[in-house]
């Protein structure tokens, strides 16, 4: 570890990743009504299980199964996230995040940020100074994001039914 970094540089890349990980797991089980919960589940839980892995064992990173699965995720994250974003290009009347496939790209590009981040962690778990201080921001911006969105019901009055009763 560089002393630039400090002591409490790893526990806060564990914080973070467990952070994270609740994160995931949230975004998952608020999944349960959706009309394509099962692919929603999946693609949420991925990266809560990763993220958990990184969080009790940061060198996890390093590991050719962890490695593959994370990479795998990003690709069709990525993937799915540019289709995503050509179709609201197109397509879209609103704000984007008043549009289901905005709040989709939203999510699949928080994943693909966080498991990037994680993915490149691998060769210094507890990354410099600038790695540590984006993944606190990404850490923290989808809480701050849902207390937003859940103090503001004016966003929300546009939102299918299945998005307005799991919040």
């Amino acid at each position: 570890m560089a002393p630039a970094t400090g002591r409490w540089a790893p526990g806060l890349w564990r914080a973070c990743n467990w952070l994270m990980a609740a994160f995931f797991a949230l975004a998952a089980l608020v999944q349960v009504n959706d009309p394509d919960a099962e692919i929603w589940m999946v693609v949420y839980l991925m990266p809560a299980v990763l993220s958990l892995l990184v969080g009790l064992n940061p060198l996890v990173t390093g590991n050719f199964i962890w490695k593959s699965v994370s990479a795998i995720h990003i690709l069709l994250c990525m993937a799915w996230a540019g289709s995503l974003a050509g179709h609201l290009w197109l397509h879209s009347q609103q704000n984007i995040l008043h549009e289901e496939e905005g709040r989709e790209l939203f999510g699949l590009v928080i994943i693909t940020v966080w498991m990037g981040l994680c993915h490149s962690s691998s060769k210094n778990p507890a990354g410099g100074r600038i790695q540590l201080a984006v993944a606190i921001i990404i850490a923290l911006l989808p809480f701050i994001s849902w207390v937003y969105i859940y103090i503001n019901k004016e966003m929300r009055s546009s939102w299918p039914t299945h998005c307005k009763t799991v919040i």
